[in-house]
């Protein structure tokens, strides 16, 4: 075991022991192969590659039994992260998954289904640099307004497991606004973040706020 330097000099924290989140960036989807803004009528689950990248992963948590202290399982509504959470349920501890709406993607508005030159015909594009708030197309959502529920959601299912360790099945804006959560950013940021399909971030959530504990953290085993 390594020994750690004194803590005026370490730049690590303590060993996680609070409440924990996982958040699980669904495998590559048909809405992604195809183009498509990927609401409820846009979302059709899984491409085949999506499919094996889940399975991937099912198979370093059967081995690593990294997850086996998990309490709850969680997925958004939409069929991309509700499947990517059954290929992995296996490797889980046998527990009913809940959906939740506040774990989506950006709720899109009427441009749900549309190819992105079909929306960005109909209904212009968005510049969220420019203003957070503009929603993504009429009855959708803004960047902000995103951001602002995603943080009270991952609030509200922190305390509803205080001192457990939970999985939420998810995406990869989702993911954004909880890391920008964690590094204390304004509704408004956008960070742009790389998040690959099927990747892992988790989140402690501790007195001094959310501490991130590993980002775009994928399938193959880690070195022992």
């Amino acid at each position: 075991m390594a020994i750690e330097p004194p803590p005026g000099f370490r730049s690590s924290g303590e060993p996680p022991s609070g409440t924990r989140i996982v958040l699980i960036r669904h495998g590559e989807a048909n809405c992604n192969v195809a183009g498509l803004v990927g609401g409820p009528v846009g979302c059709s689950g899984l491409s085949e590659l999506g499919r094996r990248q889940a399975t991937a992963l099912r198979e370093r948590l059967a081995q690593t039994g990294e997850m086996s202290d998990v309490t709850a399982l969680y997925s958004s509504v939409l069929p991309r992260a509700i499947e990517t959470l059954a290929i992995l349920a296996p490797a889980l501890p046998p527990l009913d998954p809940e959906t939740d709406c506040d774990v989506c993607e950006m709720h899109p508005g009427e441009a749900d289904g549309l190819t992105w030159d079909e929306m960005i015909a109909t209904f212009g594009g968005v510049d969220w640099d420019v203003d957070p708030e503009q929603p993504f197309s009429p009855g959708g959502e803004s960047w902000s307004g995103m951001s602002r529920r995603v943080r009270a959601a991952l609030e509200r299912l922190g305390e509803r497991h205080e001192g457990e360790r939970i999985i939420i099945a998810t995406h990869g804006g989702v993911i954004e606004h909880a890391m920008k959560w964690a590094q204390g950013c304004d509704d408004g940021v956008r960070l742009q973040l790389r998040t690959e399909h099927c990747s892992m971030m988790e989140l402690e959530l501790t007195a001094r706020g959310p501490q991130l504990l590993r980002y775009n953290d994928r399938a193959p085993l880690p070195a022992r």
